[in-house]
C-alpha cells in the first residue's frame, strides 16, 4: 500500500503520504468488491480523481485525501449491511469539512439542469464551505466525462447534460481553463459526432500548415523588434474544436471562416507603466501592420479604452502573403496576467451569467488555489449567504431567503397551500410553521381546512411573496368582519332609534384609536368594541347638539326680534341672512367644505350647522343631505356661492370604472393635465373577476364647470365603461 501511494503521489511529504495513505485504505475497505460499468475495480474513480486534484490542478494531499474518504463514506451509507462504519475523528478538521461538502453536493439530482443551471450551480457553490470543494467536483466529473463511454445511455446523457449546464461553467469561472476545454470537446463528441469528427480532422490535416504560417509569420518581425529592444514572449494556440464549432454556428461561417481557428499572442516584458505600456504595444502594433495587410474591420482597441471589467489587448486580424488570416494579440505581462487571473478572467467578458456576490468569492477561490501556502483553512472565503436551496419531497429545488421559514416555504409552493399551513416535516422530522431553514433541507407542508393566517404570522416570515398574501388574506378577512359589524350595528341603531352619523364615526374612532372603519366594524363583529359604549357616546353627543342649538335658537330669536321688519310672511330668512361662499375663504373659521361629498364652486349646496366644527358646507346631492334635512331641519343654513370664484380651488373625488387597458391610466390623466385642474390622488384597484380596473382619483378644479368638462372628456375614452363623481 504504500509503495502504491509513493509511486502515485510522489510530490508529497511523509506526513502528506501517511495522510493519503490512511484514506486510501478507508476507501479500499469501504469500496471493496463494488465495480465500475466496465467491470473494473471502483477505486479506479477516486484514485483518478484525487490525480486529475493533485498533479493537473495543484490541489494538497488533504485534497486527495478528501476524494478518497467521500468515496468510502459515500458507500458506506449505500451498504449498511456490511457493516463498515467510517470514523473521521482521526482525520484533520479541514479533511472532515471537504468530505462533508462533497457528500452534500452528491446527493443533488437536478430534475431539470437546463432550466435551472445557475440555481444548481449556486446550490453546489453553497455546500462548498471549503471552496476546494468546488474545485474536487469539477475534478470528480472530468474523470467521468473522460469515461464517458462505459456508462449506459440514459445515465450518459444526464452527465453530458450536467456538464455543459453545470460544470463547465463552474470551471471557466475558477480558470480552470484546460479542464473546461477538455469537458468541452467530450460534450462535443458525444453530442454532435458527426461534426466533431469534420472539424478535428481539418485540424490534423491543417496542424502542417499552421506550423509553417507561425513560422513565416514571425521570422521578418524578429530583427525589427530586436533592434526596437522590445522584449516579449511568443504564445501560440490553436482552438479547441467545441469552440470553433460554437463561432461557425454564431457566425454562420464554414470552418474556413473562422479567423481565430490560429492564433499568435505577443506578451511584452515591460515595467508596469501605463504609459510605457501602451507605446510598446502600439509600436509591435506598427510593426506587425507594416510587415502585413490589416483587416482594420477587426481591430479592436482595449488597450486606449479598456472593458469595463478592466481587460487590456490589442486584438487585430492579418492576412500574410499566402493569403491566409491569422488572429494577433498584443499585450504586456501585467495585461496578460490580469486577463487570465484576475476579475478580467473570459467568465467575466465571454457574457456568461453570474451574480456579483457570486463571483467574488469564486475570484477569491482562485487566488486561495494560486496561493496555498498563505493563511490557514480557517481562513478561507466562505460562500454568499443570502439564499437557501431546500427541496420538496419529489426533489424539486426551490430557493429562498436565508432565514426563511416552513411557513415562507409554503407559500413558495403555492399561496392556497401557506394560507392553509399547520407545520411541517423537515427532513422527516416535524416542525412548527415558524421553524427556519436551511440549505439541503427536504421540506414537506402539511395544512388544515380551517386553517386561517393571523396577524402574528407577519412577524416572522421574511419573504415578499409570503408577507403580500398575509397581508391580502387579513385585510379579505377583516372586510368580511367589517360586513357584518355594520349590519350588527345597523340593527342595534335602528332599535335604539339613534342616528350614527359619518362626523360621530370619525369623532369616536379618533377617541378609541381605530385605524380605519372596517377595523372599527370588525371589532364589532369580534365583540372587541363595546355596543353599550356606543349607544351612550351617541346619546351624549346627541344632547350637547341640543344644548347648542337651543343656544343658537335664543340668539337667533333675539336677533330676530331686532330684525322682526325683515321677516317675510312666508317665514323665509331675509336675503341678508343667506350665507355667501367664496374660495379665498375655504381655511376660515365660519365654514367648512364636507368631506363625504367635496362640494366645488357652482354645485347646488346647503350649509348644516355642526356642533364642533362650525357650519358644514354640502352638496344638495349629497349622499347625507336628506338624512341632515329631515331630522335636523333647525340646523340648515341657506348658502349661495359668490357670483365669480377668486382665485380659490376645490377637490373633486371621480370613480372611474375601465376595462383592464393600462394605456387608458395614461390617457386619464392627460385629460385631467388638459383643463385648469391638477392631480391630487390616484389609485388603481383591479377587479379581476369583473375584468375591469376601478379608479379612484381626487383631483383640485376651480369651479364644477372645470370639472364637468374634465368628465365628459374622460367618458369619451375608449375603453371607460362609467365615470360617477363621488
Amino acid at each position: 500500500m504504500s509503495d502504491r501511494i509513493e509511486r502515485l503521489f510522489p510530490q508529497f511529504d511523509k506526513a502528506g503520504q501517511d495522510l493519503v495513505r490512511r484514506s486510501y485504505e478507508a476507501a479500499s475497505e469501504a469500496l471493496s468488491g463494488l465495480t465500475r460499468e466496465n467491470g473494473h475495480p471502483f477505486l479506479e474513480h477516486p484514485e483518478s480523481v484525487a490525480l486529475i486534484a493533485t498533479d493537473e490542478i495543484g490541489l494538497p494531499a488533504e485534497c486527495a485525501a478528501a476524494v478518497f474518504l467521500h468515496e468510502a463514506m459515500r458507500m458506506s451509507v449505500r451498504r449498511p449491511e456490511r457493516g463498515v462504519e467510517l470514523n473521521l475523528s482521526s482525520f484533520p478538521d479541514d479533511v472532515v469539512k471537504m468530505v462533508e461538502g462533497l457528500n452534500k453536493i452528491a446527493t443533488i439530482k437536478p430534475k431539470d439542469t437546463r432550466l435551472e443551471a445557475e440555481n444548481y450551480k449556486k446550490l453546489i457553490v453553497q455546500y462548498s464551505t471549503d471552496p476546494r470543494v468546488t474545485v474536487l467536483k469539477i475534478a470528480d466529473r472530468l474523470e467521468v466525462m473522460r469515461n464517458l463511454g462505459i456508462f449506459p445511455k440514459s445515465s450518459r446523457d444526464n452527465k453530458i447534460l450536467e456538464t455543459l449546464m453545470l460544470y463547465i461553467p463552474l470551471a471557466h469561472q475558477l480558470g480552470l481553463y484546460n479542464i473546461k476545454r477538455e469537458m468541452e470537446d467530450i460534450y462535443f463528441r458525444y453530442t454532435e459526432p458527426v461534426e466533431y469528427r469534420a472539424i478535428t480532422n481539418k485540424l490534423k490535416a491543417t496542424e502542417r500548415d499552421r506550423e509553417r504560417l507561425m513560422m513565416e509569420f514571425i521570422q521578418p518581425l524578429k530583427k525589427e523588434l530586436s533592434d526596437e529592444g522590445i522584449h516579449y514572449k511568443l504564445k501560440i494556440r490553436t482552438k479547441a474544436a467545441y469552440s470553433i464549432w460554437m463561432k461557425m454556428r454564431k457566425q454562420k461561417v464554414p470552418f474556413e471562416g473562422v479567423f481565430d481557428v490560429f492564433a499568435i499572442r505577443f506578451i511584452i516584458d515591460c515595467e508596469p507603466d501605463p504609459k510605457v505600456e501602451k507605446d510598446l504595444c502600439w509600436k509591435v502594433f506598427s510593426h506587425v501592420t507594416k510587415e502585413y495587410e490589416q483587416d482594420t474591420n477587426r481591430l479592436r482597441d482595449w488597450i486606449t479604452n479598456p472593458k469595463p471589467n478592466g481587460y487590456e489587448s490589442l486584438h487585430i486580424t492579418v492576412k500574410n502573403r499566402r493569403g491566409a488570416y491569422i488572429e494577433v494579440q498584443i499585450r504586456t505581462r501585467r495585461m496578460d496576467e490580469e486577463a487570465e487571473n484576475g476579475q478580467a478572467a473570459h467568465w467575466s467578458y465571454k457574457g456568461v451569467r453570474h451574480e456579483e456576490q457570486l463571483d467574488k468569492w469564486l475570484t477569491s477561490v482562485r487566488y486561495a488555489l494560486e496561493h496555498p501556502s498563505e493563511g490557514s483553512p480557517d481562513d478561507l472565503p466562505q460562500p454568499p449567504s443570502k439564499e437557501i436551496f431546500v427541496f420538496t419531497p419529489t426533489g424539486e429545488l426551490r430557493i429562498l431567503s436565508a432565514g426563511a421559514t416552513v411557513l415562507d416555504f409554503a407559500f413558495n409552493i403555492h399561496t392556497g397551500l401557506g394560507v392553509r399551513c399547520v407545520g411541517g416535516r423537515v427532513n422527516g422530522k416535524a416542525v412548527s410553521i415558524r421553524e427556519k431553514l436551511k440549505t439541503g433541507d427536504v421540506v414537506e407542508i402539511m395544512s388544515g381546512k380551517n386553517q386561517k393566517p393571523s396577524s402574528d404570522w407577519l412577524n416572522f416570515v421574511v419573504t415578499s411573496k409570503a408577507r403580500n398574501r398575509i397581508k391580502k388574506e387579513l385585510d379579505e378577512e377583516e372586510y368580511k368582519k367589517a360586513s357584518a359589524g355594520r349590519e350588527i350595528l345597523g340593527r342595534r341603531l335602528k332599535n335604539w332609534k339613534l342616528e350614527f352619523t359619518d362626523e360621530m364615526v370619525t369623532e369616536y374612532l379618533k377617541k378609541r384609536k381605530f385605524p380605519t372603519q372596517n377595523s372599527f366594524y370588525a371589532a364589532i363583529s369580534d365583540a372587541a368594541a363595546d355596543l353599550a359604549e356606543i349607544k351612550t357616546f351617541i346619546q351624549e353627543h346627541d344632547k350637547m347638539s341640543a344644548l347648542a342649538v337651543d343656544a343658537a335658537r335664543e340668539a337667533e330669536a333675539a336677533r330676530m326680534e331686532s330684525k322682526a321688519g325683515d321677516w317675510q310672511e312666508t317665514g323665509q330668512v331675509a336675503s341678508d341672512d343667506i350665507l355667501v361662499l367664496n374660495a379665498k375663504d375655504l381655511k376660515g373659521l365660519d365654514y367648512k367644505m364636507a368631506k363625504c361629498c367635496h362640494p366645488v364652486f357652482g354645485d347646488d349646496v346647503f350649509g348644516f350647522v355642526t356642533r364642533t366644527e362650525g357650519i358644514k358646507i354640502h352638496r344638495i346631492s349629497c349622499p347625507n343631505a336628506s338624512r341632515l334635512i329631515s331630522v335636523y331641519p333647525y340646523r340648515i343654513q341657506k348658502v349661495r356661492w359668490a357670483d365669480t370664484p377668486s382665485g380659490g380651488t376645490f377637490q373633486g373625488t371621480l370613480k372611474v370604472i375601465t376595462g383592464i387597458e393600462p394605456s387608458v391610466i395614461g390617457r386619464i390623466t392627460e385629460v385631467v393635465g388638459s383643463f385648469k385642474a391638477s392631480l391630487r390622488s390616484f389609485n388603481v384597484a383591479e377587479n379581476s373577476r369583473g375584468g375591469t380596473y376601478e379608479i379612484t382619483m381626487r383631483i383640485s378644479v376651480p369651479s364644477n364647470m372645470e370639472l364637468d368638462k374634465v368628465i365628459s372628456q374622460i367618458k369619451n375614452l375608449k375603453h371607460v365603461v362609467k365615470v360617477t363623481r363621488v
